[in-house]
């Protein structure tokens, strides 16, 4: 294993996230998730601006994007940069591209590493502060349930909570052809409708049909949208260096192979992620339900092992939780107050209306760590063999690779 991938540490704050500027570790800016479509809308010569990203063209120069008058954008959900690195070896068409120059640096995901969050800053082109997708699940301020973002649950709405315009959407509204090739459930699911609303949705009964599907539509001008789940589906299962996530890589691989091999010439292919994936360790789980100094104040427990959000009781003083929480987890997790977290940067610019959404306290587990609560989460939810969230390289380094067909 690569000394990169292995160094599950966490970053400084100064090496994560910035959404106005390229830092030191060369993240934010244009090297962000959020950028990935705006850069695209540009390659097409219909530039579109975010509330955080103005200048869609010095996004696709930045990220050294051609310009194409049809575009496929792939995510592959769960494959890390490190992942990929790491395995390439099973995926010669992937090898083949991350082997040029260009395809070499990764972007960063956003905070948390997670798919609902990522896939909304991937597809509005800003930031959890703005989309209200703060974590896998959160409160809904309404009834004061945890949410599960994924389905929507407890009367979430995902209109409601993700209000900023997608990107599709403002594709659409120029009159460029935009089109979604994916799972047929996915159509009209509560996470396509935040997240990635706007497109013509085709539904493809199996991989080669949605393969099929994303390379024809390239014969016509505009954008293409491939999502694949299996990586980060099979690495949650068996774990992402299981024999069954490599086999899945390799299907993974030969699927982006037959999509360049059958797209319209010319075409240019985008290969992105929403975060990559750690092996987790069953003797550093940290369960609450086993350790009642970390359940004291606390109403709610949500996020996921790797980014836990707190939900203090009412009348409890955020800061309190937060000082016991670090004292009891110590070098295990950094823990933040909401006030911290914002001024710190981690959700980007934060809209008022989602300041509800986001836990009073936050815990980022550090190495392999999950913290997990057998008390409302299923055996299997807190038993993953591996886990994404959190502010390693492992978990936000994410690919951003271009070949041009």
């Amino acid at each position: 294993m690569s000394d990169v991938y292995s160094d599950a540490e966490l970053l400084s704050l100064q090496d994560v996230v910035n959404y106005d500027a390229i830092n030191s570790q060369g993240r934010g800016g244009a090297c962000h998730l959020s950028a990935v479509l705006p850069a695209l809308s540009a390659a097409l010569g219909t530039p579109v601006s975010t509330a955080i990203h103005n200048d869609a063209e010095r996004l696709r120069v930045d990220l050294g994007v051609p310009h194409a008058s049809s575009v496929i954008v792939v995510l592959i959900d769960g494959l890390g940069f490190w992942n990929l690195m790491e395995r390439k070896g099973h995926a010669p068409y992937l090898r083949s591209l991350v082997n040029q120059s260009h395809n070499q640096q990764p972007i960063s995901s956003s905070f948390p590493t997670t798919t609902v969050a990522a896939l909304s800053v991937f597809g509005t082109g800003t930031c959890p502060g703005l989309t209200g997708m703060t974590g896998y699940s959160q409160i809904n301020p309404d009834n004061g349930q945890l949410s599960q973002m994924i389905q929507f649950s407890n009367g979430a709405n995902p209109e409601l909570i993700q209000r900023e315009p997608t990107i599709f959407e403002q594709l659409s509204a120029q009159d460029v052809r935009v089109t979604t090739s994916g799972f047929p459930k996915f159509a009209n699911s509560a996470l396509t409708r935040a997240a990635l609303r706007g497109s013509n949705y085709i539904s493809g009964a199996n991989p080669s049909q949605r393969i099929s599907t994303a390379a024809r539509s390239s014969f016509e001008p505009g954008l293409t949208y491939v999502y694949i789940r299996d990586a980060d589906k099979m690495g949650h299962q068996y774990g992402w260096d299981n024999e069954r996530w490599i086999g899945t890589f390799e299907r993974v691989d030969a699927q982006l192979k037959s999509l360049a091999k059958k797209a319209a010439p010319g075409t240019l292919i985008a290969i992105t992620a929403d975060h990559g994936m750690i092996a987790s360790d069953s003797s550093t789980r940290i369960d609450i339900a086993e350790r009642p100094e970390l359940q004291e104040g606390v109403a709610l427990v949500g996020g996921e092992p790797r980014a836990v959000s707190l939900y203090v009781e009412e009348g409890m003083n955020p800061n309190d939780v937060a000082q016991r929480w670090r004292h009891v987890l110590e070098d295990k997790a950094r823990v933040y107050t909401k006030d911290e977290a914002i001024a710190a940067g981690l959700y980007g610019p934060v809209h008022d209306r989602v300041l509800p959404y986001i836990g009073d306290v936050i815990a980022m587990a550090s190495s392999n760590v999950t913290i997990v609560d057998s008390r409302t989460q299923s055996d299997v939810a807190t038993h993953l063999p591996a886990v994404h969230g959190s502010l390693t390289r492992a978990e936000l380094d994410i690919p951003f690779l271009l070949d041009v067909v």
